[in-house]
């Protein structure tokens, strides 16, 4: 079930009405039965895979409980970790692992008879899983008490808002706000809808338009040149960016609907300077996720300076793997992690030579210099995380600037054509792509106002013409600028 379709539009109010209609005291069961529905309607029988995670790691929290010391609690996070973690590779790794080993064995002509592993992947397994894990390691740890009602844990694994695709919660902060009793509330109301809102305004108008474009580019890799790469890779960060920051928007605004506050994921991220700022402002709850339970564990920055190199580098490594089973994801991780400790080794030479050329951080040209900087890495590395295979990857950056000069001599002649062919049979009829771009410079607008803050937050600060105005303008986008023919599932679900 998509946000973004007739189904959930329908669900969503249904479940709301039932909730505050229910004594408290069954909140839970409508909400859990709810859960179960929102993801069985994907496939069936993954939901086995959730429950079995749910009671794996419900049990094993209930026995480290019991248990004063960490040696003794020991063997059952090890557990959790094994099913969750086996669960995570039987079905997103084996074939990725397999088929590596099968290239590795073919060089040296060994034969290699272990066949593939023909299943779907479960939507939303990466997400799911972390969320356990970082449970039951806090439960380990003793940061958090096991939950001991089996309901109310089991709505922690799967509270449909943030179930496929995060925001990665944490156990300390969304199983107090589920066993809480929550009362109907206008303000919760009226800041979710407006959430959902701008959610659904960056998916279906910005990311699915720009996703018809991006496509046309890097399905046929070899037919196009190098203006149409950088194009699709521009219009790829809004795309990227509004469908995931779109979802999560939608996700905090359902869930704020329940009284629910998830935390916020993105705070601006291209308006970073550094690749090492963007990280904190991007897909914070999975950053964060992997900066509490391997970077620090691993020793973190209170190392000496080689094997703090070593582990930044490892964790980019391990989190593109994350994304995707492939060697794609491998690189584009392994890419971000060598940016960063270039970062860490130049940081006292760039301090430097800013200071040496009398330019403080606040300057407007060092502001625009590092987000230039920060478009040019991203866009590096996501021609690796958007590209369907490695050849097409270095294909495209081999031939990234072919014809950029010719089509710069064109526009500066004044050639008036120059544009419409440009865009020509990439999928967007004239009309469309005028209403992206209107869509995209008034998103920057709304982003530039607020400044990172909750888009709901200001408004409330907005003088109620000026909000209602901005509702209807919200609103009409959606209605009539819309991609609804050319709707497509959120990225990070297949993650």
């Amino acid at each position: 079930m998509l946000f973004n379709s007739l189904q959930y539009c329908l669900f969503l109010p249904a479940v709301i009405g039932l909730y505050y209609l229910l004594p408290p005291r069954r909140r839970w069961a409508l909400l859990l039965a709810a859960s179960y529905y929102f993801y069985m309607s994907w496939k069936l029988e993954y939901i086995v895979l959730i429950m079995a995670s749910t009671a794996v790691d419900y049990l094993c929290g209930l026995k480290m409980g019991s248990l004063s010391e960490k040696r003794q609690r020991k063997p059952y996070l090890i557990i959790s970790l094994m099913a969750n973690l086996g669960l995570l590779f039987a079905f997103k790794y084996f074939n990725f692992a397999n088929e590596s080993l099968r290239a590795l064995f073919d060089q040296f002509n060994i034969f290699y008879g272990i066949s593939a592993f023909h299943v779907l992947l479960p939507v939303g397994i990466s997400f799911y899983t972390f969320q356990t894990l970082s449970y039951s390691i806090e439960v380990y740890r003793g940061n958090q008490k096991p939950e001991r009602h089996l309901g109310i844990f089991a709505l922690y694994v799967s509270f449909f808002p943030q179930l496929v695709a995060g925001p990665i919660e944490r156990s300390t902060s969304l199983l107090p706000q589920l066993e809480k009793e929550h009362r109907f509330s206008y303000a919760s109301m009226t800041s979710g809808l407006r959430l959902i809102l701008w959610g659904m305004f960056k998916k279906v108008v910005i990311a699915d338009w720009c996703g018809v474009l991006v496509s046309a580019v890097f399905n046929d890799v070899h037919g196009h040149d190098g203006i149409r790469y950088l194009l699709a890779l521009f219009f790829f960060a809004y795309q990227v960016y509004c469908d995931f920051s779109g979802y999560t928007d939608i996700a905090r605004g359902s869930a704020r609907l329940f009284g629910v506050e998830l935390m916020v994921n993105f705070r601006l991220p291209f308006y970073s300077k550094t690749m090492g700022e963007f990280w904190k402002r991007w897909h914070i709850s999975l950053t964060s996720w992997f900066k509490d339970y391997l970077y620090i564990p691993l020793g973190g920055s209170r190392v000496p300076m080689g094997r703090w190199l070593f582990n930044v580098f490892v964790t980019f490594l391990i989190s593109g793997l994350w994304h995707g089973a492939s060697w794609n994801f491998v690189i584009w991780g392994a890419f971000h992690g060598a940016v960063l400790v270039v970062e860490i080794l130049t940081m006292g030479w760039r301090e430097r030579f800013w200071s040496a050329i009398r330019i403080k951080p606040s300057n407007l040209v060092f502001k625009l210099w590092g987000m230039l900087y920060v478009q040019i890495i991203w866009g590096i590395a996501h021609v690796f995380f958007r590209t369907r295979d490695l050849g097409d990857a270095v294909y495209m950056l081999r031939h990234m600037f072919d014809g950029v000069p010719q089509w710069l001599a064109r526009v500066l002649s004044g050639d008036s054509l120059v544009l419409r062919q440009t865009f020509r049979g990439l999928g967007l009829s004239e009309r469309e792509l005028i209403t992206l771009l209107i869509a995209i410079v008034f998103l920057e607008m709304v982003q530039y106002m607020n400044r990172g803050d909750d888009v709901t937050a200001a408004l409330d600060r907005q003088p109620r013409v000026l909000r209602w105005a901005a509702y209807y303008v919200i609103l009409a986008f959606i209605v009539f600028g819309g991609a609804f023919n050319q709707a497509q599932q959120f990225i990070y679900f297949q993650f």
